[in-house]
């Protein structure tokens, strides 16, 4: 069974504690990760390492619906989170490991995901969209300051 792997640079006009708080927070997960044209539902959050949450995604056309869970598995503040996540679905089988790895630049923050794992039956173009729609969405929260 073949494994995908995708890679992701993005640089945003935010500092690294920002991005950082972004990727451990509940209530931001659900706003940026799903993709264009999906909800989420945050079921469970524990943002340490050895805890980790379950979340699904809902299409809004359809109203199909899948779940998982991911593990924390390191956590750097600022610096880095790196998680194994499974499908509850049993015809999307085996584990990922997403590392994102968080660095401050002149202008803002810098961040690396490396996904790995990606099962056979999901197109890893697919993952790229997803991903792509998804780190839109971040900078969407992470780069506005709003005073007051």
């Amino acid at each position: 069974m073949t494994k995908g792997t995708v890679r992701f640079h993005r640089v945003f006009k935010a500092k690294p504690e920002r991005v950082y708080r972004a990727l451990l927070d509940a209530d931001a997960l659900v706003k940026w990760l799903p993709p264009f044209g999906f909800t989420a539902k945050m079921h469970s959050m524990d943002a340490r390492v050895g805890g980790g949450y379950r979340m699904s995604f809902t299409n809004f056309t359809n109203g199909a619906s899948h779940s998982f869970a991911a593990a924390y598995q390191e956590l750097i503040a600022n610096e880095k989170v790196r998680y194994t996540s499974k499908f509850d679905d049993v015809n999307l089988p085996g584990e990922m490991q997403t590392t994102i790895d968080i660095r401050a630049v002149m202008v803002g923050t810098e961040i690396n995901i490396v996904q790995e794992g990606i099962a056979e039956m999901i197109p890893v173009e697919m993952c790229y969209l997803g991903w792509q729609e998804s780190l839109v969405q971040l900078a969407l929260l992470v780069e506005p300051e709003i005073q007051g």
